[in-house]
């Protein structure tokens, strides 16, 4: 059991260090320059709250942690400017156990209004750096907002733990869910608030497939942002690219034509491409590859995976085996992998994997299988186990039908993707 656990009080923490030590009041004083007279007054507890600067030299002679001595001070501190004053320094050591209970101990003080101290503790966290401690201290700020009933700090302690914790791509469909209980306290955020939850949320949709939530979120970003500006503008592509994905072409092209007529530059920029894809869609392979072959050689480095893949479907779906050959051999080199985010990792995901199928086709069995890892491998970076199984499914199919046996190698590269996944699922529990 730990000293901090075993001592009740500040007092009786100090007294059994001092004597575990062998040390008499007399010597304690020298060694810390505190008079004696003081040091019995903390131990015996008459001094219930000494300063800070007193604690300590205290601490560092007895070597007992700062962070032991603060905990029993917290217990009977009730002064904001004093806890204020200790929570800096348990954020400065990143003391998240502490912050907690000092961030606990100013809610519980009887001298301030509830609300005043919501407002004081949430406008501290919005200046932390480091993310971790910024999310213990909204957590403090949530539950002491349900228990007091302020519906306005509920949600706008939601509010920042989701874009936080949105950042993590492989946990993305939890924190979506997170993200739909703000949506019941919309109505205590301000505007500025509103359309950036709509938007975030739209963004988040759009990646985990949730493509009818990705128009119904944008579609309210919209409503309240009466600006003009670029994210408004990233919203409204991610809108048309989810009429496409659910294959609602008319749709999309009502809605291309709104957008363009708003001046949208993103959906400008993009009218082109998503015309030869509508055209691929259809079926209509000698308007549409051209087009895409001319989208691909205007792409820039964010979307040119997607332009390659739209187009490879395309030459896949008349089984033009040479254009894939040249364009495998020609865009591949041309690919970034440096950025981080979830759009462009299932584009590679989806590129290898039809490199996989493709070279499979072409008489390349091992070479295929290595294509189709790296495609499960950029899927295991988003946790997109529809994806993974895809290509698994599509080894073993393979494997059967040119009665293959599978290698030793090939299995245990598919157990380390596997495990991958399910230590993801394992944190998220």
């Amino acid at each position: 059991m730990s000293v901090s656990l075993t001592f009740t009080t500040l007092g009786e923490l100090i007294k059994r260090k001092r004597v575990d030590k062998g040390l008499s009041l007399s010597e304690l004083g020298r060694m810390t320059g505190i008079s004696k007279g003081v040091l019995s007054k903390i131990e015996s507890g008459e001094t219930k709250r000494p300063e800070l600067r007193t604690l300590k030299p205290i601490a560092d002679v007895l070597e007992v942690p700062y962070e032991e001595i603060i905990e029993r001070y917290v217990d009977v501190e009730h002064r904001i400017d004093i806890l204020d004053q200790i929570l800096s320094e348990s954020i400065e050591i990143s003391n998240l156990s502490l912050i907690t209970k000092v961030a606990q101990q100013i809610m519980k003080s009887p001298n301030e209004d509830t609300y005043v101290i919501l407002e004081h503790l949430y406008n501290r966290s919005s200046s932390i750096v480091i993310n971790e401690v910024r999310l213990v201290m909204y957590d403090v700020i949530i539950k002491y907002a349900r228990l007091h009933g302020v519906p306005k700090y509920i949600a706008k302690g939601l509010l920042q733990k989701y874009l936080i914790e949105r950042i993590d791509l492989k946990h993305l469909e939890d924190t979506f869910k997170d993200g739909e209980e703000i949506l019941h306290y919309i109505d205590f955020l301000d505007k500025e608030e509103k359309i950036k939850l709509y938007y975030k949320m739209s963004f988040d949709a759009h990646d985990i497939k949730k493509y009818e939530k990705c128009i119904e979120l944008g579609k309210l970003g919209h409503a309240e942002d009466v600006t003009n500006n670029e994210l408004k503008e990233r919203v409204a592509l991610a809108i048309c690219n989810s009429y496409f994905r659910i294959k609602n072409f008319s749709s999309l092209e009502e809605h291309l034509k709104m957008y363009e007529g708003l001046g949208y530059r993103f959906i400008i920029e993009r009218t082109k491409t998503f015309r030869s894809v509508i055209l691929s869609k259809k079926g209509q392979y000698q308007e549409a590859i051209p087009l895409l072959k001319e989208c691909v050689e205007e792409a820039t480095k964010n979307n040119r995976i997607h332009r390659v893949n739209e187009l490879l479907e395309a030459l896949l779906s008349i089984n033009d085996v040479d254009s894939v050959q040249q364009v495998i051999e020609r865009e591949e080199r041309s690919f970034s992998f440096d950025f981080n985010n979830v759009y462009n990792f299932s584009g590679l995901g989806k590129y290898f994997k039809y490199k996989g199928a493709f070279l499979v086709d072409c008489g390349l069995f091992n070479e295929g299988m290595e294509s189709y890892l790296q495609s499960m491998h950029f899927y295991s970076k988003i946790s997109d186990k529809k994806g993974i199984m895809e290509c698994q499914e599509d080894i073993c199919k393979y494997h059967y039908e040119k009665a293959r046996i599978m290698e030793l190698p090939l299995l245990k590269k598919l157990t380390e993707v596997y495990n991958m996944v399910n230590k993801g699922d394992e944190k998220e529990e």
